[in-house]
């Protein structure tokens, strides 16, 4: 009896380090996904960081990216502690993916905040952005990211063409005749913002508040749909490695 007992308890423990080795590989795989998603945010969409007042949104990608890569470098631990049965190494294992836990809920839970709260930060800044800092010293990225968003998403000035009249650029005599940048054309050449008409400039096609928060609220939706979901698979996870610890300290005494 005492022998059939014994065997029973090794094959829950190979079932058990079978089961934690492919979920490590499905989750080394899953941190490559959310590295990826924080180097995307970050490194093609990130022109438009410059525009927001709040550094939540850049927080939330490098949050991301660093989760991406502790949860990779978990899942190589989690594979060696399995299949050489250290209870140390599992107990290492487990506090690091308790970590991540609290890193992607922490990231999907400031996405959310900052998904509510996007519409009155664009709302009370972005106009002051776009005209006291356009064509402005030391505020190159400015500049870039406005005239990128206005021609990306076919759109002149915060509400309406006409805030342009506020611009300080525009104002200061440097516009060069402009009564728009160049970037509100529906063709751009150098000195197109020289004529308002609709048939010129992206004049009736609206302002670029609401078509910014469309972008920044679909870009958090991913971000934080990817920092919860990861982070629920990995409750799995730490159940796994609780049941494979308490499976060896049995077989250890």
């Amino acid at each position: 009896m005492g022998e059939f007992n014994e065997k029973k308890e090794t094959c829950g423990t190979i079932c058990l380090k079978y089961l934690l080795f492919t979920f490590n590989c499905c989750f080394w795989l899953a941190g490559l996904a959310v590295m990826a998603v924080g180097i995307w945010t970050l490194a093609l969409k990130s022109d438009y960081i410059s525009l927001l007042s709040s550094g939540t949104y850049l927080a939330t990608a490098y949050i991301l990216v660093v989760a991406g890569v502790v949860v990779m470098v978990t899942g190589i631990l989690g594979c060696c502690a399995t299949f050489k049965e250290r209870r140390n190494l599992l107990r290492l294992y487990f506090i690091l993916l308790l970590i991540i836990f609290l890193l992607e809920i922490i990231a999907g839970v400031l996405a959310y905040v900052y998904y509510r709260q996007l519409n009155t930060e664009l709302k009370e800044n972005l106009k002051d952005t776009m005209t006291k800092r356009y064509h402005q010293p030391g505020h190159e990225a400015v500049t870039s990211a406005v005239d990128k968003l206005q021609q990306e998403f076919h759109c002149c000035g915060s509400n309406f063409s006409k805030d342009w009249r506020d611009s300080e650029w525009i104002r200061s005599g440097e516009a060069g005749g402009r009564v728009v940048p160049d970037s509100c054309c529906k063709t751009v050449v150098e000195g197109c913002g020289g004529r308002d008409h609709a048939s010129n400039i992206y004049k009736v096609e609206g302002g670029c508040i609401t078509k910014l928060e469309t972008f920044i609220q679909e870009h958090l939706r991913i971000i934080g749909a990817v920092g919860i979901g990861i982070a629920c698979v990995q409750v799995f996870g730490m159940i796994f490695t609780c049941c494979l610890y308490k499976s060896l300290t049995l077989e250890h005494y």
